[in-house]
């Protein structure tokens, strides 16, 4: 899927909007012929002791501060998550769980399976300024990826609803994604 492929490679695009956390994150993103622009960015930070996991950033067909209608947007989007620590497997599948019981629920066990699915993609353990890219597109579905991995496209609004959500919804699992949220709705 081509919206994947330009998430991923973002990062070697020279222009870039702002730095955060050290890594540079553009204030555009082309993708299949539309540009997506940069909704906002910043740090997810985890534990009492504010350890910084990832950039996290958020690129839409339109700026909005509004994080319903940005999930409910029937429209391209891409969610960047630039690693600034190694994290296993097992710790995002759980955090990719939590996210989407806290902010869909009643949907976990319709969305278990396709869940599964996005573990496929997954390394064993994600590395430091490693990219993991979550791409909606109309028609097509959600693409999950890992920079220099494998890609998985899963069919289905409601779960690229679902996802989005584990960033964009009302129950974010701790202060430090509450934090991201409001980074990413910043509209800049």
């Amino acid at each position: 899927m081509r919206i994947l492929a330009a998430a991923l490679l973002l990062a070697a695009l020279p222009a870039s909007a702002l730095e955060v956390a050290g890594v540079k994150v553009a204030d555009s993103l082309p993708v299949d012929g539309k540009t997506l622009v940069l909704n906002g960015a910043g740090v997810r930070t985890k534990t009492i002791f504010a350890v910084k996991v990832y950039v996290g950033a958020l690129y839409v067909t339109q700026r909005s501060t509004d994080a319903v209608a940005i999930v409910a947007l029937d429209a391209p989007k891409v969610l960047r998550l630039t690693l600034l620590r190694d994290v296993d497997k097992e710790t995002m599948l759980n955090a990719f769980r939590d996210g989407i019981e806290s902010n869909s629920p009643g949907q976990s066990a319709a969305l278990a399976s396709r869940l599964k699915l996005v573990e496929t993609s997954f390394p064993p353990e994600f590395k430091d300024k490693q990219v993991l890219a979550v791409a909606y597109a109309p028609g097509q579905g959600t693409t999950i990826g890992v920079e220099g991995g494998k890609t998985i496209t899963i069919e289905g609004k409601d779960f690229a609803d679902a996802l989005f959500r584990i960033w964009l919804g009302p129950k974010p699992t701790d202060g430090g994604l509450e934090d991201l949220k409001a980074a990413l709705l910043s509209g800049k």
